[in-house]
């Protein structure tokens, strides 16, 4: 099923290139809510999950479904023009008209396209990194569950079919939206002071640089830039763009700007966001993994280390298949939580496994690119 880009007339004006702070913030909290597939980020979602505060995790699950798979518009570049800092990203969102942004967040917490009249129709708000897409909620622009009849009800049914976390983040909305919005940009600038800034200035420079080499390639290709993204393809007649994706959806370059937006945190996945009235929006991920720091040798061989030891490999092959607490591990391989810490500890400190908290317990779960990667990064290191 393909995502469409209709490029119209001249359509290399309507193209830009820039950074944006709030949308790797927002992929960066993605990555932490579902690490497994996302090997460029378990670096710092490793950290971060060892060093955050307990109380600002628990709240990056609850605020989680608008980053998730249909992110909410307004976590992506919502004006065309030069790069913002993340406190002018934020404030731009603080701006938005209540009805607007409360639609938006209808839109990523039911994860699905409106498809009645008006402008619900195409690249609509509600398309994400790639998830399935099904028949519409009825919840486009206009439609909203704010609205009357029985509408917050189907709402609020649909939401807790999907997750009790989208369950209750309907029900605040439909509470107090200023307050909703007030919390989200509160919980932002927070997360972004704790674990956030440093991650940036680390990842600025790369982004920086292969955002220059994708504005020269647009000033040499044009509007076939577009093309060079994974799975899209130049289509001549009209002249359009089709991204390979698992949902049906439509834009125009005609009708909105078109952002370019590099990130590292977004692997694998490759963003596509629009709302009417607002750029189309192009999250790409960096190509061959720029910005992430080269493995060095004494890092892979700490990893082939971690794994010379048969008690480690049935371990890895235990957390291959569910997340086990130390405890959980210890009696399962008769031994106690001291000694079993002692392993996990050698498999964290090489990267083979990362770890989530539900209340006080701490799981651990094998990190399947980290082994994948294992002789890829060994021969890149040998290559150096």
């Amino acid at each position: 099923m393909p995502v469409v880009i209709e490029l119209g007339s001249a359509p290399e004006h309507r193209i830009s290139t820039r950074l944006s702070p709030l949308a790797e913030l927002c992929a960066c909290l993605h990555a932490l809510d579902g690490p497994r597939h996302h090997p460029a980020s378990r670096r710092w979602v490793g950290a971060v999950l060892q060093g955050a505060d307990e109380r600002l995790l628990e709240r990056a699950g609850g605020w989680a479904p608008l980053w998730g798979a249909f992110r909410a518009r307004y976590l992506l570049p919502l004006t065309p023009g030069p790069e913002r800092e993340l406190e002018e990203e934020l404030a731009e969102v603080a701006r938005l008209d209540e009805e607007t942004f409360a639609t938006m967040t209808e839109q990523a917490l039911v994860g699905k396209n409106g498809h009645g009249p008006g402008p619900g129709h195409g690249l609509g708000p509600g398309h994400g990194l790639g998830s399935g897409h099904g028949p519409g909620s009825g919840l486009g622009p206009g439609s909203g569950a704010r609205h009357g009849g029985r509408a917050p009800e189907r709402f609020l049914a649909r939401l807790r079919q999907l997750s009790e976390r989208r369950f209750a983040l309907g029900l605040r909305l439909l509470a107090d939206p200023s307050g909703f919005r007030d919390g989200l940009l509160a919980f932002l600038s927070a997360v972004a002071e704790e674990v956030f800034e440093s991650e940036w200035t680390r990842l600025r420079p790369a982004l920086e640089a292969d955002a220059r080499v994708r504005s020269h390639e647009h000033s040499r290709y044009g509007a076939a830039v577009l093309a060079g993204f994974p799975t899209a393809r130049m289509e001549p007649d009209p002249p359009r763009v089709v991204f390979d994706k698992l949902y049906n959806a439509r834009a125009s370059l005609a009708d909105s700007p078109c952002l370019l937006v590099p990130s590292l945190h977004i692997n694998p996945h490759l963003a596509i966001k629009h709302y009417p009235g607002y750029p189309v929006v192009v999250q790409y991920p960096v190509r061959d993994g720029a910005g992430a720091e080269p493995t060095a040798l004494d890092v892979v061989m700490r990893g082939l280390r971690a794994l010379d030891e048969p008690l480690r490999i049935r371990m890895c092959r235990a957390l291959l298949r569910q997340s086990m607490t130390t405890t959980e591990l210890a009696t399962q391989f008769e031994m106690t939580p001291p000694q079993m810490s002692r392993h996990l500890r050698k498999l964290r400190e090489a990267g083979m496994v990362h770890t989530h908290r539900e209340g006080a317990r701490v799981h651990y779960q094998l990190d399947e690119a980290a082994v994948r990667n294992l002789g890829v990064d060994l021969l890149s290191a040998l290559h150096r």
